[in-house]
């Protein structure tokens, strides 16, 4: 691991990578590669993870190729010097600021969307004009063997590297000084990248989880919100970090809300999702029975069926479920949807201002008022108004969390400014040296002059 780091460490520092025609060929080259290998993507993610090839395109490998097409439409303007004004203090003066590559960047990435979230910051690393060290999580094999070779066959180890390996491998990359660590996975192995970061002083962006809300009133359109709900929590067989973890619905409208999310599992994903095509399995057999210690059967009113072999799980609703429920006290990330009651708007805000902060948050009602309540009093990442998980996929808005759920954001402009540091600059003239600012202090109109300018 570290003759890697040392190899990249030299190979930026020759300055190729600070060519910005250089950085859009590779981008290019890149965007060209994966088009060219959709078939063996898809393949990998049906492998790993059940997913349809429209699917995957949908989420996936579309969402990596429009990241590409953004940062070549505006990486020469990403990068160019950005002039500012300068204050009459400073005169005479040009101030500008400038955005350069961190340098050395080390890529940590899941298993629930490998390949988004593995290539989705690799594209914006490159577009800023670092060199990259790329560690995918262990738990989708096949996808990261598509990967390793598309990352090979364009681009030399001193320049982008894909290392596979567990945790004595991810241990042995944060023993390295990186200039930036970009970590998208859980909480708590977020906390331990942090505290490895600390100890070379290394800025992080940490892209991680917790219970996503999904707040339904009573004003809403109910049948249009389970439509939503549904597809955003079963995307992916719910292994999504910005899925409704859980429903907060008015107690007028549960009951209507419960039949209507039955009817779209059924419009969705037909009587018999576990052989649906367009519905995905779970990861791993370590996360399948963590996910049957979630569920309350007593509490569970539809779905249920299992096919362990496969890891099959169905679209299973939790209804009349409390804050105690064991549920209900870690990120579910799975196909488990509780389902919790409230009568009062403000008592529900309040409860959920006690809670750490998710990295979504999602809102289904037709009140203005309720609406800024809910932007003005509650923390989370980003959210949707009267949809769900759709904010992840514009290049426009950035994507990241608070607290808990995360530090930073990336996607578009705020992934090329994630991957670089912004320098400020004075460039000062020569032809005149106001003498005011220069001891000793003691002339008067010098005094008046820099107490005037400074106001």
């Amino acid at each position: 691991m570290t003759q890697i780091y040392q190899k990249q460490k030299e190979y930026f520092r020759s300055g190729v990578t600070l060519d910005v025609s250089w950085r859009s060929k590779q981008l290019q080259a890149l965007y060209d590669l994966i088009v060219q290998k959709e078939k063996d993507i898809t393949d990998a993610l049906y492998k790993d993870l059940g997913k349809s090839a429209e699917e995957s395109y949908m989420s996936e490998i579309g969402m990596v190729l429009s990241e590409i097409t953004h940062m070549k439409k505006h990486l020469k303007r990403y990068s160019s010097r950005k002039y500012v004004s300068s204050p009459l203090a400073q005169f005479p003066s040009i101030s500008y600021e400038q955005a350069v590559p961190y340098g050395n960047v080390l890529i940590m990435s899941p298993w629930n969307y490998p390949f988004l979230l593995t290539m989705d910051p690799l594209v914006c690393a490159i577009a800023a004009g670092n060199t990259a060290v790329v560690k995918p999580g262990p738990d989708s094999p096949h996808t990261n063997q598509v990967m390793k070779e598309i990352i090979r066959e364009l681009f030399c180890e001193e320049y982008v590297c894909l290392v596979e390996g567990g945790i004595e491998t991810a241990d042995q990359l944060l023993n390295d000084p990186f200039d930036l660590i970009f970590f998208t996975g859980s909480t708590t192995t977020g906390r331990k990248v942090y505290e490895a970061a600390a100890r070379h002083l290394t800025p992080v962006i940490l892209e991680l989880g917790g219970k996503s809300p999904c707040i339904v009133d009573e004003t809403a359109d109910i049948a249009l919100a389970a439509r939503r709900i549904v597809f955003g929590k079963y995307l992916n067989c719910g292994q999504t970090c910005v899925a409704p973890d859980y429903v907060l619905v008015q107690e007028s409208v549960h009951d209507q809300l419960i039949a209507e999310m039955k009817k779209q599992i059924v419009a969705q994903y037909g009587n018999a999702p576990l052989s649906s095509s367009c519905y995905g399995k779970i990861i791993s057999q370590r996360h399948f029975n963590r996910l049957q210690g979630l569920i309350d059967q007593e509490k569970t009113v539809h779905g249920g069926r299992m096919d362990t072999d496969s890891c099959r799980m169905e679209p299973i609703i939790m209804d009349h479920v409390s804050w105690s429920d064991r549920v209900m006290q870690e990120e579910i990330f799975g196909p488990i949807l509780p389902v919790l009651t409230y009568s009062d708007f403000d008592e529900m805000i309040s409860a959920l201002q006690e809670k750490p902060n998710p990295l979504a948050l999602y809102l289904f009602t037709k009140k203005k008022e309720q609406i800024r309540i809910v932007d003005q009093k509650l923390r989370y990442g980003g959210g949707c108004i009267n949809d769900t998980i759709i904010h992840l996929a514009s290049t426009s808005v950035g994507f990241g969390g608070t607290g808990e759920s995360g530090i930073g954001r990336y996607h578009g402009k705020y992934g090329f400014e994630a991957f670089s540091h912004t320098k400020s600059i004075v460039d000062k003239k020569c032809w005149l040296d106001l003498p005011m600012r220069y001891a000793p202090y003691t002339n008067r109109l010098y005094n008046r002059l820099i107490r005037l300018f400074l106001r």
